[in-house]
């Protein structure tokens, strides 16, 4: 059974919005378990722009399944991962002026760094996944470099103009998940999936797990965020 994490940064910007102390991220992360998540994710940047600090050591604290923390490769946040100890990092590509991730990893021309990186990160105990493009070479890389988990980036096929793209996308994602797997890699994949995009994963077993937050969060807004977790997991079982 596919299993669904849902991403409570967007809670946080709504909060960092009025610098005050509501709504807050580890509230709406207890609901979404209670919900039926099967994980939460959290994105520490550099920047503090949503997720502080203080809401990473409280979800640590609180969450019942599991937490994912996606971050940058520096020494700050490495330093923060062994301290906190996340049940998962996603190691992700980090610029400050981007308003999300706007694509996946270069593991490729990064190995030697990333190979060092992951190596700390599992001394600790933290399993390492890697948010990469659909490729073959990247996926390969991934390997190389000791990952335990690749997430496919969707951003490409959550924006495609029509039926025919967004088709022709998704068989290059079956097709990256497979190899992935081949390799004895772990497959999930998320950004940009909705409550639309998300119905042609349905019963699909090459991904393992999606990351979700935009979505839920936007919809929670109309119905309520326990109803929004719950339609998506729906969405995802078939």
């Amino acid at each position: 059974m596919p299993r669904l994490e849902v991403n409570v940064d967007h809670v946080a910007t709504l909060r960092q919005a009025r610098l005050i102390d509501e709504p807050d991220p580890v509230t709406a992360a207890a609901l979404a378990e209670l919900a039926g998540a099967d994980g939460i994710i959290v994105h520490l940047r550099e920047d503090r722009r949503h997720i502080q600090d203080r809401d990473l050591k409280l979800l640590r604290q609180t969450v019942k399944t599991h937490l994912n923390l996606e971050m940058a490769a520096t020494r700050e946040m490495l330093e923060i991962a062994r301290t906190v100890k996340p049940d998962v990092v996603t190691l992700v590509p980090e610029k400050r002026q981007e308003l999300t991730t706007e694509g996946g990893l270069n593991v490729v021309g990064n190995q030697k760094m990333l190979r060092d990186y992951l190596k700390q990160l599992k001394e600790d105990g933290i399993r390492v996944s890697l948010f990469i493009d659909p490729t073959p070479q990247q996926i390969n890389a991934a390997k190389e470099v000791g990952a335990m988990w690749v997430e496919l980036h969707t951003g490409a096929y959550a924006e495609a103009r029509d039926e025919v793209q967004a088709q022709k996308l998704f068989d290059e994602l079956l097709d990256a998940a497979r190899h992935a797997r081949t390799l004895g890699l772990r497959v999930k994949c998320g950004h940009g999936l909705n409550y639309r995009n998300i119905k042609r994963f349905r019963g699909r077993q090459e991904f393992e797990e999606f990351s979700i937050g935009h979505a839920i969060m936007a919809r929670a807004i109309l119905v309520g965020l326990e109803r929004a977790v719950r339609e998506m997991i729906d969405l995802i079982n078939g």
